[in-house]
């Protein structure tokens, strides 16, 4: 045996999560709960988290706002879905693809499904799934739930985020298995923080950009819009409907757990998810409780390897959070529990649909 083997390593994960823990929700709203104190703190945390996304650098940089739509082509597809394929400018030079899903017959009203990791982008969330890649992912993940939607009778955007699909930078471009399914996340991260702003910053904002070209579409109306998002769409549902009124109704798939666990301990995930001193301003459940009181439906699978060492009860403790904010506009939040590990599930999707229904505002 060499005498040069390591037999000891000297971490600093343990001094990481002291200092989290030292400053554990340092802008969490903690009382007194009554709905002056809280409507206070919901809009200095909305400034905050605003601030520490970086919006206001991006915005202040984006340049010249033009939507400059392009249509690139309309199909139907064999369950009388009508598809268009269609491009918009979220910024002076930056394009976002849509497939815009629109329903046969009667319209239900409209959402927003977004994409996570691992899918090919909107591909997988629109159900387009003539590459095998593709659909051996939707088979895993049920990844298509923005086709499911039109089927049930909705307008749906389904867009690539930034870095995913046919956005991806230089690196992660091309048709291999590992650059197709995958994202330029770690490429757009590094930059964006160099340059005083976050990925994070960026995708909410380019969901803004969405909502305000959808609201200049006849064809599609806004006034219930729905966000739903699985895993990494799950995050950009949160942060969006945190900081966007006009989200009407929030469905959060895979993506409901306390920052320690599932981003500090498991911190190998993905480049998207960090945010400068977002781990000692808030937890998971202070940012959901931005929506309040919009219906919000979280599903979080009992088995989901994300939740972290703990799992349900790592949820449970955000879920407590967010809880006693609902409770004050006397509101109740869906929350669904699959069994399995991670993974979109469409069983209580009608049941989640009728709950939006009943408590719209």
């Amino acid at each position: 045996m060499s005498d040069n083997l390591i037999t000891t390593y000297y971490t600093s994960h343990s001094s990481l999560k002291r200092r989290m823990r030292k400053n554990y929700r340092s802008f969490g709203f903690k009382g007194p709960y009554e709905m002056k104190a809280f409507s206070i703190w919901q809009d200095e945390a909305k400034e905050k988290l605003s601030s520490v996304l970086g919006l206001q650098v991006i915005e202040r940089d984006a340049g010249r706002l033009d939507f400059n739509e392009r249509i690139e082509d309309v199909t139907v597809t064999n369950d009388g879905i009508k598809q268009e394929h269609t491009y918009i400018d979220t910024e002076e030079d930056v394009t976002m693809p849509l497939f815009i899903l629109h329903p046969q017959g009667e319209n239900k009203g409209t959402f927003i499904a977004l994409a996570g990791h691992n899918g090919a982008g909107k591909e997988s969330v629109a159900g387009i799934d003539r590459n095998p890649l593709v659909r051996e992912k939707i088979e895993k993940y049920n990844y298509d739930y923005g086709l499911y939607l039109a089927k049930l009778g909705y307008t749906v955007i389904c867009p690539d985020p930034r870095g995913f699909g046919e956005r991806r930078e230089k690196a992660m471009q091309g048709d291999e298995e590992d650059k197709y399914l995958k994202s330029s996340c770690k490429e757009l991260s590094q930059s964006a923080l160099a340059l005083g702003f976050t990925l994070q910053g960026l995708l909410v904002w380019d969901i803004m950009r969405l909502i305000d070209y959808i609201e200049t579409r006849d064809d599609i109306t806004i006034e219930d819009l729905g966000v739903i998002g699985f895993s990494g769409g799950g995050m950009q549902a949160l942060y969006a409907s945190a900081l966007d009124q006009r989200i009407r109704k929030v469905m959060i798939s895979g993506y409901f757990y306390g920052f320690e666990d599932s981003l500090l301990d498991l911190n190998s995930n993905c480049q998207c998810n960090y945010v400068p001193s977002l781990f000692t301003l808030f937890d998971m459940g202070d940012i959901a409780s931005l929506i309040a009181p919009r219906p919000l439906a979280i599903q979080s699978c009992l088995r989901d390897h994300l939740e972290g060492r703990r799992g349900m009860e790592n949820v449970t403790e955000q879920l407590e959070i967010l809880k006693k904010s609902y409770d004050l506009f006397n509101k109740p939040i869906f929350h669904d529990t699959p069994e399995g590990d991670h993974a979109f599930h469409k069983e209580r999707l009608k049941e989640i649909l009728a709950f939006f229904e009943k408590e719209r505002i």
